[in-house]
């Protein structure tokens, strides 16, 4: 395990084909613009060629190298070249009534290893009938794909407040510090929510489309639960301002982000973890530090803590 290895100039550069979708504010997506970024820098750093089927609002700000298709992976069969010589997808995005489509095209293609951005609902949804599957529906099917599979099942990503999705926790952050110095928000004084680096997120992506390590795997991309009160101190020492913080009743919060475009579901999951990890800290801590292998030892070093992340985005808030 431990970094990435760096490709020689004596090999030929593999090609990673990584898919992009718009912000969505479900329960487990993930900001995949933000993720994909980051991991198509990763991978050309490495030596690698990258190509992006990235959906309409998300073509721009790639990394020179990248070769962009604008398309959806929703809708596979409008862009079935774009699986053409690829070696391994990072398949983010992915829905259950087309993920079949998309996966009989790579295959068709070449393409050797599927490695999926899943969320943590599968846990939760293997007890209901398998019509109601979404998660777990897209990680069985790419099982079933006869290639070469990882799922990486995540915790928040930092980064979700930049590209506007799910967690709820913190999505008007930016907004409310910027024009009132201010946050508000439900269980700010016990809450707590685990959180990583988006940059480490794609740096286990990056190991597990580079290497064959992590075949037939679920990795545990998590990251400890991180204090409310914790998150805005970080945030406030990265601007050098005082932030005002506000803590609301958790209707209250409900309400606050259903005006926001939230939907129930999310609001839900979002109220429920605050809770739960609140009140569960330290359990919930040692089982992120237990889960093996841990994010460290996939991506060759320490992970990069919320004050970093806070302290590289500070003008969001300024």
């Amino acid at each position: 395990m431990g970094g990435i290895e760096r490709v020689t100039s004596a090999s030929r550069p593999l090609l990673h084909l990584l898919t992009v979708v718009g912000a969505r504010k479900d329960a487990g997506s993930s900001p995949t613009g933000i993720v994909g970024r980051s991991l198509a820098r990763q991978l050309l750093a490495a030596g690698d060629r990258v190509r992006v089927l990235a959906e309409a609002g998300q073509p721009d700000g790639w990394p020179d190298g990248t070769e962009v298709v604008e398309g959806s992976v929703i809708r596979p069969a409008e862009h079935a070249g774009v699986f053409a010589g690829a070696d391994g997808v990072f398949l983010a995005g992915a829905v259950p009534a087309t993920v079949p489509d998309a996966l009989a095209l790579a295959r068709e293609a070449g393409v050797r290893r599927i490695v999926v951005l899943s969320s943590h609902g599968p846990e939760y949804e293997e007890a209901y009938p398998p019509e109601t599957w979404f998660w777990l529906a897209v990680e069985r099917a790419v099982e079933r794909s006869g290639m070469e599979w990882t799922h990486i099942r995540p915790s928040a990503v930092m980064g979700a407040m930049i590209e506007g999705t799910y967690p709820a926790t913190g999505s008007d952050w930016p907004d409310t510090i910027r024009s009132e110095r201010t946050v508000r928000e439900a269980f700010l004084d016990d809450g707590c929510y685990p959180f990583i680096h988006e940059d480490d997120l794609a740096a286990v992506a990056a190991a597990a489309l580079r290497t064959g390590d992590h075949a037939g795997a679920v990795l545990e991309a998590v990251g400890p639960p991180i204090a409310t009160r914790a998150r805005v101190a970080a945030i406030a020492e990265a601007i050098g301002c005082d932030i005002v913080a506000v803590d609301l009743p958790p209707e209250a919060g409900r309400a606050r982000w259903r005006r926001r475009g939230w939907p129930d579901g999310g609001i839900d999951v979002t109220l429920y973890a605050l809770q739960e990890y609140g009140a569960r800290s330290a359990e919930l801590t040692r089982w992120t530090l237990d889960q093996r292998p841990s994010v460290r030892e996939i991506i060759g070093r320490p992970p990069r803590g919320f004050g970093e992340w806070a302290a590289e985005n500070a003008h969001l808030f300024r």
